[in-house]
């Protein structure tokens, strides 16, 4: 007992360090200090999986340690941009906003393969400063995407080092299925598409929801890190790889593992139901409107709906073909969630409007 109690204190120390260095420290050779903080620190605060992904004595010092700040509790909002994209379309923006706004006490963080390394602090602003809209909410952070680092550790990474990604048809939405899972895995929290509208807190931490009454979301989900369920998406993800068959690796997935533990699940009403250890949501949390009728989200309706059996909207970006957006003065579903649940994005395409 009396060990165990020397090594809380000296771990809470070390924690103490690191906070206070970090916010009176700005000099990017000073942030060698962060390479004597001990390995297995490390290992015990995330995990040897997550720490041999990082260059520990090198560069990523910083951002490993902002990473172990973030992450610690394991109840993070994860966003992930698998493209070289910086320039983000406000339904990015409203996603992010709208998951700020309902979770104030959570990390909202977006990963982003355009991102570069967060060596300092100064890095970490000027990734924020990029979007001014978003600026101002302190829990959003932006994090660089590193694909056979975040692979490092899981089945992935034995498959993303033989995939040929030019022979790939869906190569984009398929690294955003493997990196989900992945997330996941190491970090825990909440995952959500970038389309995703956040409108009242999700009440439950292990979780998958019903796409339809026959299919399973990749949408929306949340577990904890390093929960056995998100390891066997991974497995069945590269086990019955076909990357030709769209869905099949995001959906899929979750479809078929939900039916290899739990049949079809069959809802009686509204409540969620239970599946292998996780609640199984009904498919009015998050798809209200289902992907034969998207063009709604984009009409004018007489009487607005209110939502109230759902903790999020699922806007169907892939089924927007035609570059539909939200219009200012418009009058439409989406105009109306914009003004209400991302005000800050709203407000910016307004200035742009009237510039």
């Amino acid at each position: 007992m009396l060990k165990q109690l020397r090594i809380l204190i000296i771990v809470l120390f070390i924690a103490t360090v690191i906070f206070f260095t970090r916010n009176t420290i700005k000099q990017k050779g000073m942030y060698i200090l962060f390479s004597l903080i001990h390995k297995s620190v490390i290992f015990h605060s995330l995990g040897a999986e997550n720490a041999t992904s990082y260059k520990i004595n090198n560069t990523y010092n910083y951002e490993y340690v902002f990473i172990m700040e973030i992450f610690q509790q394991g109840n993070g909002i994860l966003f992930v941009e698998t493209t070289d994209r910086m320039d983000e379309p406000s339904l990015v923006l409203c996603s992010i906003e709208s998951a700020a706004r309902v979770y104030p006490d959570r990390p909202v963080v977006f990963f982003m393969k355009g991102v570069g390394d967060i060596i300092t602090e100064d890095d970490e602003k000027k990734a924020r400063d990029r979007y001014p809209t978003l600026s101002t909410y302190k829990n959003i952070y932006f994090l660089p995407l590193r694909l056979e680092e975040l692979f490092a550790e899981t089945p992935f990474l034995a498959w993303y080092e033989t995939i040929n990604p030019k022979r790939e048809i869906y190569w984009t939405h398929v690294k955003s299925d493997a990196c989900r899972f992945a997330l996941m895995w190491k970090y825990g929290g909440i995952y959500m598409d970038t389309d995703v509208i956040s409108i009242r807190p999700i009440p439950e931490k292990n979780f998958l929801a019903a796409e339809t009454f026959t299919n399973t979301s990749s949408a929306v989900f949340g577990l904890s890190p390093h929960h056995n369920m998100t390891w066997e998406f991974m497995e069945n993800f590269v086990q019955n790889y076909r990357g030709e068959v769209w869905g099949h690796q995001g959906p899929g997935v979750f479809t078929r593992v939900v039916s290899k533990h739990c049949g079809v699940p069959q809802f009686t009403s509204k409540d969620h139901i239970k599946c292998a250890n996780v609640l199984y949501f009904h498919p009015e949390r998050f798809y209200p409107i289902l992907y034969p009728s998207w063009k709604k989200y984009f009409e004018v309706w007489k009487n607005l709906p209110t939502f109230n059996n759902s903790y999020a909207l699922h806007l169907w970006n892939f089924m927007n073909k035609e570059g539909k957006s939200m219009l200012v003065g418009s009058n439409t579903l989406v105009e109306h969630l914009y003004k209400q649940y991302c005000p800050s994005t709203y407000e910016g395409i307004l200035n742009k409007t009237h510039a």
